[in-house]
C-alpha cells in the first residue's frame, strides 16, 4: 500500500513537472568524468548527448557566426592544462548560407576531452564549465554556460590486467553539477563515469556526411581537370604524347602499357601533392587556415595574379632546372621514363593548371580531413583519362579538334572566372575583419563588370595579347555570350536589393551592405511607428528597415505612449531560422506594414555577449548567474513565457499581458498576418 502511495505521489509530481516545463526544450544532456593517464596526468571528459534532429556547434568557428562549443577547465597552482581540447568524433562541416561561412556542428553524441597535469597526487576538486548553443532545423536555443565540479581521489582506481601494482586507468564518479540551467541542459544529471568510459572505449559515434562532401569535392575537382585539359598547356600534349608511346614502342601492348602507366603516374603525382599539403598543415589546421582572414585575403590576391597571367600579361613557370631534370629522367624509357614524362607534363603545364589546382586545394581545405587528397585524385583523373583512352583507341585521335586560337580563348575565359572568384575570397577576408571595404553592392558591381567584359570578349569586342584575329564570331561563342550577358543582367537588380538567389552564398549577405535596401533607396522613416516624425531614443533600424527597440523597458514606455501593442521578438545573432523568418515573412509587404504601423517591436537578442553593469547582474530563479544582456533576455523569456527557443514572438498589451497565443518558426506568411490582425483586433476592443 505504501509503495503504491509513493508511486502515485511520484507520478503526480512528475506530471506537474511536465506541465510546468511543457514548452522548455531540453534536447542536450551532459555527463562529466575523469580518466587517469598516469600518476600526474588526468583527462577531463565532457560527454554531450543530443536528441534526434538537434546539434550543438563545433569548437572552431569563424568570427561573425554562431556561438561555438567550448570546454574550460579552471587552472590553479595544482592544475595545469596540457594541450587543447580534443573532440571525438570530429564536427560535421557545412556551408551556412545565412552566415555566408563554413560552420561545424556535433550530432548524436560527442566527447570533449581536456588533458591536465596535477602538481600533486592528492584529493582535490576539479572545476570547469562548458558553453554551447543547440539548434535544430526549426529553432535555436540561447547559448548557455554549464558549470561542473569533479572530485578527484587517487585512491579510487580501476587497475588494468597488464599491471596490478600501478593504476593505469582511473574513472571517478563526479559530484553533482552546480548551478545547472534547466532551460538548455534539460536532464543534466551526471551519469556514472564508468558508463561514460565504456561508451568512449566502444567508439560509438554519430554518422556524418563526410562521404557525401568528399564525393562533391571529387566531382568538382574532376570538372576542374576537364577545364585544364582545354588549355594550351595541356591539350596539344595529348596527341603528341599518345603518338610517342604508340610509335616508339616495339609492340602495341607495350605502348598501351607505357601510356597507361603514364596516366597512372599523373594521378600519383597530384595525389602526392594533396597528401603533402594535408600532411604539412594537418586536416584540422588546414580547415581553420581556410577560414582565416589573412589566408582568404592572400589567396584572393594570388587569384588576381593568376587571372592576369591567363589574360596573357606574363607566364607563370617553375624553375627551368626542375623541368630539365624531369626531362632527363624521361629519356630513360620504360616505366621509369613514363613516370618522368608525367612529371614533366605537371611542371610544364603549371602556368595553366597551377591556378586551377590552387583554387581546388583551398576549396577542399574548407571541407577538412582528406578532402585535399580526394580533390587531387579527381583533378588528376580527369587529366589522365584522355591519355589512357587514346592510347587504347588511337584511331579516335583524328576526331580531336586541331590546336589553335580557341585554346587561348579557353584560357582567357578561365582567367575571367579566376578573377571573379578572387573577389569572393577578398570578400570573406573583409567580412571576417569587418572592414566594410567590399560591401554587397560593390561586390555585385565588380561581378557585373567582370562578366560583362567576358561577354564582350566572347563577341570579339575585346582582344588580349595572345588572341588570334577573328573575322566572324562562331556560333558557339555567340551562344555562350548570350548566356553570359543574361547572367550579367540578372545580377544588376541586386544593386537595388533583389535577392539574386542564383548566386546565393557568393556575394556578402544583405546585412553586409552600404544600405540594407540596395543602392538608390533611402532609409525608411519608420512608418506609423513614429508619430512625432523623429526616431525616439533607443530605436534603431532592424531587419527589413523596421524601426525597433532592443530594450524591453524602453519599448514598453514607448508602446504606452503610442497606445500600441508590444511585439517581443526573441532572437539571436546565431539563430539561422530567425534570419529565415526575417527574410521570408517580415519582408512581406503586409507584414512589414503592420509591424511598422500597428505595433511597437522590441528585438531581444539572447546571445548578446555585452556584459551588464555590475549593479544589473543578478542570480535568476534557476540559480544561474546573469552576467550579460543575452543571459538577461534568455532568463526573461524562460521565467515569464516558459520557452527557451528562438525565434519566439509574443504580443503584449499595455498591462504586459499576452494577447492570444505566441508564435514560433513558421514561414506561412498568411498565418503570420492573421496572427497579427487578431492581436490588433483584441487590443483595440
Amino acid at each position: 500500500m505504501r509503495r503504491m502511495m509513493r508511486l502515485s505521489i511520484a507520478m503526480v509530481l512528475w506530471g506537474l513537472t511536465l506541465m510546468a516545463s511543457a514548452q522548455i526544450v531540453q534536447p542536450v544532456k551532459w555527463a562529466f568524468s575523469l580518466k587517469s593517464i598516469d600518476a600526474q596526468h588526468v583527462e577531463v571528459v565532457a560527454m554531450a548527448t543530443m536528441d534526434k534532429g538537434w546539434h550543438v556547434y563545433g569548437m572552431h568557428l569563424p568570427d561573425g557566426g554562431p556561438v561555438p562549443t567550448r570546454l574550460v577547465v579552471e587552472v590553479s597552482d595544482e592544475i595545469e592544462l596540457v594541450g587543447s581540447v580534443t573532440d571525438r568524433p570530429a564536427a560535421v562541416e557545412v556551408f551556412d548560407k545565412t552566415f555566408d561561412m563554413k560552420v561545424s556542428y556535433y550530432k548524436g553524441t560527442v566527447w570533449l576531452t581536456q588533458k591536465i597535469k596535477l602538481a600533486k597526487s592528492q584529493p582535490m576538486v576539479i572545476r570547469g564549465e562548458v558553453e554551447f548553443m543547440a539548434c535544430n532545423d526549426e529553432q535555436c536555443l540561447p547559448p548557455d554556460v554549464l558549470p561542473f565540479s569533479l572530485n578527484f581521489s587517487p585512491q579510487v582506481a580501476v587497475v588494468t590486467e597488464k599491471s596490478q601494482s600501478a593504476p593505469s586507468l582511473e574513472v571517478v564518479v563526479p559530484i553533482a553539477v552546480e548551478s545547472v540551467s534547466d532551460s538548455v541542459v534539460g536532464d543534466s544529471a551526471v551519469q556514472p563515469a564508468e558508463a561514460v568510459a565504456s561508451m568512449v572505449e566502444s567508439g560509438s559515434e554519430p554518422s556524418t556526411d563526410e562521404g557525401h562532401s568528399h564525393w562533391a569535392i571529387f566531382w568538382l575537382a574532376f570538372a576542374g581537370g576537364l577545364a585544364a585539359l582545354l588549355t594550351p598547356c595541356v591539350f596539344p600534349m595529348i596527341p603528341m604524347t599518345v603518338s610517342f608511346f604508340t610509335k616508339h614502342s616495339k609492340t602495341r601492348a607495350s605502348g598501351l602499357r607505357n601510356a597507361s602507366f603514364y596516366a597512372l603516374s599523373i594521378i600519383v603525382i597530384y595525389v602526392i601533392l594533396g597528401t603533402v599539403v594535408t600532411g604539412i598543415f594537418g586536416a584540422d589546421s588546414l580547415n581553420e587556415l581556410s577560414t582565416a582572414a589573412w589566408f582568404n585575403g592572400l589567396f584572393g590576391v594570388l587569384l588576381i595574379v593568376f587571372a592576369i597571367s591567363f589574360f596573357g600579361a606574363f607566364e607563370l613557370v617553375l624553375p627551368s632546372k626542375w623541368v630539365n631534370a624531369a626531362d632527363r629522367g624521361a629519356d630513360k624509357g620504360g616505366l621509369i621514363g613514363s613516370f618522368f614524362m608525367a612529371t614533366t607534363l605537371a611542371l610544364v603545364s603549371f602556368s595553366c593548371t597551377g591556378p586551377i589546382v590552387g583554387g581546388l586545394i583551398v576549396q577542399a581545405a574548407r571541407e577538412g580531413g582528406m578532402a585535399p587528397v580526394v580533390g587531387m585524385l579527381g583533378f588528376s583523373s580527369a587529366i589522365a583519362l584522355p591519355f589512357a583512352f587514346f592510347a587504347a583507341f588511337p584511331g579516335y585521335l583524328n576526331s580531336l579538334p586541331k590546336s589553335g586560337g580557341w585554346l587561348n580563348s579557353v584560357k582567357v575565359v578561365l582567367g575571367f572566372i579566376e578573377l571573379a572568384f578572387a573577389f569572393k575570397f577578398l570578400s570573406m577576408a573583409d567580412m571576417i575583419l569587418k572592414l566594410g571595404w567590399l560591401p554587397r553592392e560593390l561586390f555585385l558591381a565588380v561581378w557585373i563588370v567582370i562578366f560583362g567584359a567576358l561577354g564582350f570578349y566572347l563577341l570579339g569586342k575585346i582582344r588580349l595579347p595572345h588572341d588570334s584575329p577573328m573575322e566572324r564570331v562562331p556560333v558557339s561563342r555567340f551562344m555562350l555570350s548570350m548566356v553570359v550577358f543574361s547572367f550579367t543582367i540578372y545580377m544588376i537588380p541586386g544593386l537595388w536589393g533583389a535577392p539574386v538567389k542564383l548566386i546565393s552564398g557568393f556575394p556578402p549577405p544583405g546585412r553586409y551592405a552600404e544600405s540594407p535596401f540596395g543602392v538608390g533607396k533611402e532609409m525608411p522613416s519608420g512608418g506609423g511607428a513614429v508619430s512625432s516624425g523623429h526616431i525616439p531614443e533607443g530605436m534603431h533600424h532592424g531587419p527589413q528597415g523596421i524601426l525597433m527597440f532592443d530594450d524591453y523597458e524602453k519599448a514598453l514606455v514607448h508602446a504606452r505612449k503610442e497606445n500600441k501593442p508590444l511585439l517581443l521578438d526573441f532572437t539571436g545573432d546565431g539563430c539561422v531560422n530567425c534570419r529565415k523568418m526575417e527574410d521570408n515573412v517580415w519582408s512581406d509587404p503586409v507584414v512589414k506594414q503592420m509591424l511598422e504601423n500597428d505595433f511597437v517591436v522590441v528585438s531581444l537578442v539572447v546571445d548578446d555577449r555585452e556584459v551588464l553593469p555590475e549593479s544589473e547582474q543578478y542570480v535568476s530563479q534557476t540559480g544561474k548567474r546573469i552576467r550579460t544582456k543575452g543571459h538577461k533576455w534568455s532568463d526573461f523569456q524562460m521565467t515569464r513565457f516558459h520557452r527557451n527557443s528562438q525565434p519566439h514572438y509574443v504580443i503584449l498589451n499595455l498591462d504586459e499581458q499576452p494577447i492570444g497565443s505566441d508564435k514560433a518558426y513558421d514561414l506561412d506568411v498568411d498565418a503570420y498576418v492573421l496572427w497579427l490582425k487578431n492581436a490588433v483586433d483584441v487590443f483595440h476592443r
